[in-house]
């Protein structure tokens, strides 16, 4: 009794089992059989009916994104800031991946060119920023140190080439080129030379901007103006290599603006490691100092720019 009961269960789920594969397909066929439903029928607006991905005639079907990294815009956005609204500069932007100390990431000069690149392009007006090249130039066979990646100069130099070369393409008539590693400078300075020479007459500006790179004057205005009267101890980095680090006050305060995690700020307080060269690191007194650097490089940068459309005869409406 009990074997013959067990043998009709076993068959009864074996011609089940058989069975599901058939009415799985009549599900599928659009059938009421349990299985997918119908694909819904997308209507989108007459203006948005074009072949994928792009159109110069696509109507933007929403609002303006308030941003000035081109990497974060949309394809139309992007469209309609060139076109539409002037913004006709454009930033390049050279760092490094480098050594630096304990706490700082690999991305020390990434993470600050993200910081000062926003306060440059807002301050400047009608700007936008192309994505930061992260690496400089080197030996890459000869790069043991951890985290320290390179390019041969050669790449670095046509990849600069060929990222201005694309925004000029696409319209822009200002193209600045700005490095936070003194690795950065003379090769940003080749490829700008270069290129001036090749778009001479078709009036376009393409430069490098070396006033950017001012660190002597961000420690002096750091000590001078801020920290007296930003921190609570008021005291001054008198050393900024006093712990033996690639990192300062004023390098990790512009970082923090990034992010803490960069400096590994948590990390750090919960062993009572939260300092840098005999100086406390205070998280909002960082970030709001962190901020006035940014601004003052921007001002700096700004200026220089200004001067050379001025020597060029170019006037930039920054409204």
């Amino acid at each position: 009794m009990i074997r013959r009961s067990f043998g009709t269960m076993v068959t009864a789920l074996l011609l089940a089992a058989a069975a599901m594969p058939a009415a799985a397909q009549q599900g599928g066929r659009g059938g009421s059989g349990g299985g997918r439903a119908a694909a819904p029928v997308v209507e989108r607006p007459p203006t948005q009916r074009v072949p994928p991905p792009y159109s110069l005639d696509m109507v933007r079907p929403i609002a303006m994104a308030d941003n000035v990294w081109m990497s974060e815009l949309t394809i139309l956005e992007m469209r309609d800031l060139v076109r539409e609204y002037g913004y006709t500069t454009a930033l390049i932007m050279n760092g490094t991946m480098e050594a630096n100390g304990p706490y700082l990431t690999t991305g020390k000069h990434n993470h600050v060119l993200k910081v000062t690149g926003e306060a440059i392009a807002r301050t400047l007006g009608k700007t936008l920023i192309a994505p930061i090249l992260m690496l400089d130039g080197g030996d890459p066979e000869s790069t043991t140190q951890p985290g320290r990646l390179v390019l041969s100069p050669e790449t670095v130099h046509a990849v600069l080439r060929d990222m201005a070369t694309s925004l000029k393409s696409q319209g822009f008539k200002e193209i600045y080129f700005i490095g936070d590693s003194g690795s950065n400078r003379q090769p940003l300075a080749r490829v700008a030379a270069e290129l001036q020479d090749a778009w001479k007459g078709e009036d376009v500006i393409v430069a490098h901007i070396p006033e950017y790179y001012n660190y002597a004057d961000v420690l002096a205005y750091q000590n001078q103006y801020l920290l007296p009267t930003m921190t609570a101890e008021g005291r001054i980095e008198e050393n900024k290599d006093l712990d033996g680090y690639h990192d300062d006050y004023y390098i990790s305060s512009l970082i923090m603006n990034d992010s803490p995690e960069h400096v590994r700020y948590e990390q750090r307080v919960a062993v009572n490691l939260d300092h840098i060269n005999s100086l406390p690191l205070v998280l909002e007194e960082a970030l709001a100092i962190g901020k006035k650097l940014a601004q003052f490089r921007a001002d700096v940068t700004v200026a220089a720019i200004e001067r050379l459309r001025a020597e060029s005869g170019r006037a930039q409406d920054r409204n």
